[in-house]
């Protein structure tokens, strides 16, 4: 009766699997993603039917598509994979086990210049001007930067004004700061394919939590129709917060 027998290890092989499926789920249960991977369970349930009734032609032609079920799992979830490699792969996710946070090597988040973002979404806030600010934390956004211009400027609350301002070439898309500087301006962000978002949430904000769902950043929306300002993180959002609270926002973050 050895395979009734349960070690301290299964226990760990199971607990590990389990939070490796409660993560990946996490990832894809707001999507589209989640009604596909509901199609492929059933799908390999049906063969599991098929082959307990012994249909043999059946079997062997849903058996075929079984067997490259591997490489159409990465097809079809290679966003949902990329942002849970993302997620592995961001030094949140070991340093929060204690075991795992002496041999984790800290990179210094960059000092960032608070204030003049601060006030430059208090101006752009009161005109009601259409802001889209992403802030590397500890990836540099080279990617997404590329597909905008590239100024490496330093922060300062005129020049976002400015650069933002309804008129000028340069104002629509994001604007990438990384190590206190503006990398790059009119770039272009993955959209979040969450579909429990309320209707309110226009591009930009779409776009605000697209980014953060896929690198380590913070993003900062400022409303074209209100005026309101947004912070989001990780995916997650505050709507309508004060400069303040902006401010203390990206303190707390950058500190």
């Amino acid at each position: 009766m050895d395979f009734l027998t349960l070690r301290w290890i299964d226990v760990v092989d199971i607990l590990l699997v389990a939070l490796l499926i409660y993560e990946f789920y996490a990832l894809i249960k707001d999507s589209a993603a989640v009604n596909v991977f509901i199609g492929i369970v059933a799908f390999y349930v049906l063969w599991l039917v098929v082959k307990a009734l012994n249909l043999q032609l059946l079997s062997t032609i849903l058996g075929q598509f079984i067997g490259v079920g591997v490489v159409a799992v990465i097809v079809v979830f290679q966003q949902e994979i990329r942002r849970f490699l993302l997620l592995v792969g961001n030094k949140t996710f070991f340093e929060n086990f204690t075991f795992f946070g002496p041999f984790i090597a800290r990179k210094t988040l960059p000092k960032l210049n608070t204030q003049a973002i601060a006030s430059a979404c208090s101006k752009m806030s009161k005109t009601k001007t259409g802001v889209l600010i992403v802030v590397s934390r500890k990836t540099d956004l080279k990617f997404y930067a590329n597909t905008g211009y590239i100024i490496d400027a330093e922060v300062s609350s005129i020049l976002m004004e400015n650069i933002f301002y309804k008129n000028n070439p340069m104002h629509d898309g994001a604007m990438i700061i990384t190590e206190n500087r503006i990398k790059a301006v009119k770039c272009i962000l993955p959209v979040s394919e969450k579909l429990n978002l309320p209707a309110n949430l226009g591009l930009r904000h779409r776009a605000a939590i697209g980014i953060t769902e896929h690198a380590d950043a913070v993003a900062i929306v400022v409303s074209e129709q209100t005026g309101n300002i947004s912070y989001f993180q990780t995916g997650n959002y505050q709507y309508h917060i004060s400069v303040q609270e902006l401010e203390r926002l990206l303190k707390k973050d950058f500190s």
